[in-house]
């Protein structure tokens, strides 16, 4: 056999069939560090583990029911034997597998076949009819991606998320007493606290959180067009919805009794959309925060030997915000294909589910990078605490809403000359820089009562936070 490499029309050496493989997609390429945790839950390799995982117990559950005349239940030798196919799933066994499907063409009766094999070693061949038994494809298809699902949202998706909103948390704490000048429109506003604004997001995202903690994995095994009907003419005396009910929430899963031949994937779309939500939110801090390092409001901590530009050396760029937003909006659009496509299938079958759900761990793997860029990104910034008070110092024009408020509170209780607050602040302020001294002689002028006159007169835009600093306290960040 040649070793002399192949190549492409261009006459470069084709990279395709190098060994080992090259990756095609950056989440198995150059981002794989912060993604190869869902190989262990959505992949291929992991799917047909599951698909082995799900034959094996149904074995087992039969047999524990005595769901067919002549079943007693397994020894413990024979179901650790069986489980055993589970526990020692390995590289070995993925390509047992591929080779049984390259004559099948078929996935899952390769699993079938797969188990069959090993039944004689464990004294068990004369059952190797069960293997299966009743089974349409959907049936171990369904419950497979429920786990592999399960295992990396409660394993690896919510433990990011968990972390990233307690960063998150962190920063609005340690920053909550921090004066800002708010930009509602992109224009000064009334000023809040940093720490506040982060709170926001953290609640934002919590919330998602706690959504998705809440998820509802459905799983039915009920034959091929959800009626039982293969159960009911081999042991019509047996209560088959009973056991279908009993195995799958053995697995850890919620019955699903009313389906056709597929899980109907409801559950599948309120998961992704509630997934694609936390990805939304997590874009707009993004931005947010991109936004406020471009205006100098935080300072990014440069990371010792890196560059920002091939040609700017001054440059320390905000990547990771940029990443992250690129990488939920990938995220995002997976998500919402799948969240749409399969809650529709035509009749009682269509294929469309198939291949779209063997992206789940793509779309997955996509929010996690961002998770990771912003939490790495989060950490390397230092609040500018003295460009957030310069940028207050020179807007006392905010104030306008303090005094015309305190105007109409003082009108309410009876005090005269208070008419017309709103306008008389609108044109102090609109259109007009307001320094300190010229806001405190409009204070004074005003025939306001001595302790509103006091209290506005001390007012400066960084004190003009009103309960920020105790919204952050109160209300679980």
């Amino acid at each position: 056999m040649s070793n002399t490499p192949q190549t492409l029309p261009s006459g470069r050496v084709a990279l395709g069939q190098q060994e080992p493989a090259i990756a095609l997609g950056p989440l198995d390429g150059r981002y794989r560090p912060q993604t190869a945790v869902l190989v262990d839950f959505l992949s291929e390799a992991a799917l047909n583990r599951e698909r082995v995982h799900v034959e094996v117990e149904w074995f087992i559950h039969l047999c524990e029911q005595r769901a067919l005349p002549g079943l007693e239940p397994l020894g413990e030798r024979e179901k650790s034997g069986l489980r055993a196919l589970v526990t020692s799933f390995d590289a070995a066994a993925v390509a047992e597998l591929a080779g049984l499907e390259a004559v099948t063409v078929h996935d899952v009766k390769a699993v079938e076949y797969y188990i069959g094999r090993r039944l004689p070693e464990l004294g068990l061949e004369h059952l190797t009819p069960l293997v299966h038994f009743a089974c349409t494809s959907e049936d171990i298809n369904n419950l497979s991606y429920a786990l592999g699902v399960k295992d990396a949202v409660e394993q690896a998706w919510l433990p990011a998320a968990r972390g990233l909103v307690e960063a998150v948390s962190a920063m609005a704490r340690e920053s909550k007493a921090t004066p800002m000048l708010s930009h509602t429109h992109g224009q000064p506003a009334t000023p809040t606290t940093l720490g506040k604004e982060l709170a926001v997001f953290a609640h934002r995202l919590e919330r998602q959180v706690r959504r998705v903690a809440g998820t509802e994995f459905l799983g039915k095994i009920n034959g091929a067009t959800g009626t039982f009907a293969a159960h009911a003419a081999a042991a019509p005396g047996t209560d088959w919805p009973e056991i279908s009910r009993s195995f799958v929430t053995g697995l850890g899963l919620t019955w699903n009794p009313l389906t056709t031949q597929i899980e109907s994937h409801d559950w599948q779309a309120e998961l992704y959309s509630d997934v694609s939500r936390f990805n939304r939110i997590l874009h707009n801090l993004c931005t947010d925060v991109w936004s406020y390092i471009s205006i100098g409001y935080f300072q990014q901590i440069p990371v010792e030997g890196a560059t920002g530009s091939s040609t700017m050396p001054h440059k320390v760029n905000p990547i990771r915000f940029e990443n992250a937003e690129a990488n939920a909006e990938i995220s995002c659009s997976l998500l919402d294909t799948l969240a749409t496509t399969l809650v529709t299938s035509r009749w009682q079958r269509d294929l469309t589910d198939s291949s779209s759900q063997r992206n789940i761990g793509v779309a997955f793997g996509h929010s996690l990078l961002a998770i990771s860029n912003v939490v790495k990104g989060l950490d390397r910034l230092d609040v500018a605490e003295e460009t957030l008070a310069a940028d207050l110092d020179a807007n006392w024009e905010v104030l306008g809403e303090a005094v015309q408020t305190a105007m109409r509170a003082e009108a309410i209780a009876g005090r005269e000359g208070m008419d017309n607050p709103y306008e008389r602040l609108k044109e102090l302020t609109r259109g007009h820089r307001v320094d300190a001294a010229r806001m405190r002689e409009f204070i004074a002028g005003l025939g306001l009562s001595d302790d509103a006159a006091r209290r506005l007169s001390e007012l400066t835009p960084g004190g003009y936070t009103g309960l920020a600093e105790q919204l952050v306290d109160g209300y679980g960040v």
